[in-house]
């Protein structure tokens, strides 16, 4: 007969919260994403109350990315000096005062400093819940933080832009109403924060700051992927401010459900493709991600040209099958390359590339719309997209097959 000691009872309890904190912090990690995609088919709401034009609109949607990267260069590390759950906590009040902001806004004024507010907790927050995620996991199953980290995120950009729709279409008080639910939410969040344990022992003056940079032999590897991260953030960037706009002028429609449907299909793809693909070899996942990126792309830009709607839907899944992919594998890629001591300043790097990416080009694709229309401008950005998936392409498999037999 086997005896159970006293230790192992403690530690099968130690070892169950901690499961169950992983799966907290998880859908911490998805309310944030849900929230960051939810303004997007509020958009063109606000734009016909307020009378602003499509390059106000991208402007509000890029400033989220701006304190986002200040936020994370600044407080990246701070989780490791004070703890998991305090820097956690203090970006859910962030966010619950962005969602306040969302709420009272009565002009375009409102809506910058509620994006601004945003940025800031969701860069305050990102290290430490992905930290949190790797402390927490199940000691058997090491890859589950990777696989969530990579999921969650295109799971909560995608339902939250389709629940925005449908509370746009069938709710009453478009604009208030998804902010009421998401406060609540985000309430219930602190709450259930306090059954997370915390992960971090021992605590140290905290400093601002977080190392972002690549190191020398990472470098040539680093360039070769640029053109893939850069590629799926400015299309997923030009979904989510300019994606609603677009899809309603193709269908002649003011539907606030076609809308988020075309944001939810993208980021809903990838996100899928990312489970379905992370046990394969991060080389084989980025190039087929290019590829699929580059067709998906191409697909859209004739949709627009001969103004087919279905063929906009079918171009956005593609897309968003290569979006999931490509940066999977780059980011695998990447990170496996990198030493374990240089590991974190080099995701740093990749996540400002990123956000600059996510930003800077809906911004400028704004900008051009109210010069050239936004029927141009998608045909124009979009070909610029395709054409890094496709040069990337080359570029990414000749560096990786180096890499390979140097090995």
């Amino acid at each position: 007969m086997t005896t159970v000691t006293q230790q192992e009872v403690d530690a099968g309890r130690v070892e169950r919260k901690a499961g169950r904190g992983f799966w907290l912090v998880a859908v911490i990690s998805f309310c944030y994403l849900f929230s960051v995609s939810a303004p997007s088919p509020l958009y063109g709401v606000y734009a016909a109350e307020w009378h602003f034009t499509q390059s106000t609109m991208t402007i509000v949607f890029g400033v989220y990315a701006v304190t986002l990267i200040v936020a994370m260069v600044l407080a990246g590390s701070l989780s490791d000096a004070v703890g998991r759950k305090p820097v956690i906590a203090a970006a859910l009040v962030v966010q619950c005062a962005a969602l306040v902001l969302f709420l009272l806004a009565s002009s375009v004024g409102w809506l910058f400093a509620a994006r601004l507010t945003q940025g800031c907790a969701t860069g305050l927050v990102t290290a430490a819940v992905a930290a949190a995620l790797v402390d927490l996991q199940p000691a058997g199953r090491p890859g589950r933080a990777a696989l969530v980290n990579s999921a969650v995120p295109a799971a909560g950009l995608a339902f939250g832009a389709l629940t925005s729709g449908l509370l746009i279409q069938y709710g009453p008080a478009p604009t208030k109403l998804i902010f009421w639910l998401l406060l609540g939410a985000f309430v219930v969040m602190i709450l259930v924060l306090t059954l997370v344990p915390e992960t971090v022992s021992e605590r140290r003056r905290p400093t601002l700051g977080s190392r972002i940079g690549v190191e020398r032999p990472v470098r040539r590897a680093f360039i070769a992927t640029l053109p893939v991260v850069v590629a799926v953030w400015s299309l997923n960037g030009l979904y989510l401010s300019l994606g609603p706009s677009l899809a309603l002028a193709l269908a002649h429609s003011h539907s606030g459900l076609l809308g988020g449907a075309v944001i939810f299909l993208l980021c809903g793809c990838a996100c899928v493709t990312g489970i379905a693909l992370h046990n394969r070899a991060p080389r084989q996942t980025m190039l087929l991600g290019c590829a699929l990126l580059g067709t998906g792309v191409l697909i859209t830009v004739l949709a627009v040209v001969v103004t087919l709607p279905a063929l906009l839907y079918l171009g956005t899944a593609v897309s968003g099958c290569g979006f999931g992919a490509a940066f999977l594998g780059s980011f695998r890629t990447l990170a496996g390359l990198a030493v374990p001591e240089h590991r974190s300043a080099l995701i740093g790097a990749i996540y400002v590339v990123a956000y600059l990416a996510f930003s800077i080009p809906a911004v400028i694709a704004g900008v051009l719309t109210t010069r050239i229309g936004l029927h141009n401008t998608a045909i124009a950005y979009g070909i610029v997209v395709a054409a890094l998936a496709w040069i990337a392409l080359p570029a990414a498999a000749r560096h990786c097959h180096r890499s390979e037999t140097e090995q």
